[in-house]
């Protein structure tokens, strides 16, 4: 693959972004997402606000609520006081590959597992070579993922990268179906 110099990678900032500050998602019910966050997850509510702001020709009233993280991020879930923007600006249905990932260790995520298995929901587990993931989607419709890195994270994600690059330049060959024969047979 031949990439022009406009498409070769900048070099990356001298300090990178240290971690996630907060993500955030809208909800029509924090008292549905905070059900979830705190009692069904364990992520504590560490912040709660209204603030009225201006947003584009108006002001309107904003509830946040944030969820933490280990590291000292949120999960922020915000509100409007008006229903029509409320209506608007609501989370929309995704795929699955549309989610976050939090990163946790195994006991964590055995946890969680039984966490939402008590709360009578049905997580779907995935390994995925690099890692074990297990998803659930909120009641907001956001797809979370809590991901158990493999021992050997780097090692199997260069194993990966090579079997991608030799598919990429036509290394890897479709595996073979078996053949079969049409003999054409007269039956009286």
């Amino acid at each position: 693959m031949n990439l022009s110099s406009k498409d070769k990678a900048m070099r990356p900032l001298t300090k990178l972004p240290t971690r996630l500050h907060h993500h955030a998602h809208t909800t029509d019910s924090h008292q549905r997402t905070r059900h979830f966050y705190e009692n069904v997850l364990g992520l504590p509510l560490v912040a709660c606000d209204v603030e009225r702001e201006r947003i584009g020709d108006g002001w309107l009233d904003v509830g946040h609520a944030f969820y933490a993280l280990g590291d000292g991020s949120t999960l922020a879930f915000f509100t409007f006081d008006d229903p029509a923007r409320q209506a608007a600006w609501k989370e929309k249905e995704q795929s699955q590959f549309v989610h976050i990932s939090l990163l946790v260790e195994a006991a964590g995520l055995r946890e969680i597992e039984q966490r939402l298995t008590r709360a009578g929901l049905e997580p779907l587990t995935l390994e995925h070579g690099f890692c074990t993931s297990l998803y659930i989607k909120d009641p907001n419709g956001l797809t979370l993922e809590f991901s158990v890195d493999h021992e050997d994270t780097f090692g199997a994600v260069e194993e990966m990268t090579a079997s991608v690059r030799d598919w990429m330049q036509g290394g890897r060959q479709m595996p073979r179906l078996p053949s079969f024969s049409m003999v054409a047979s007269n039956h009286a």
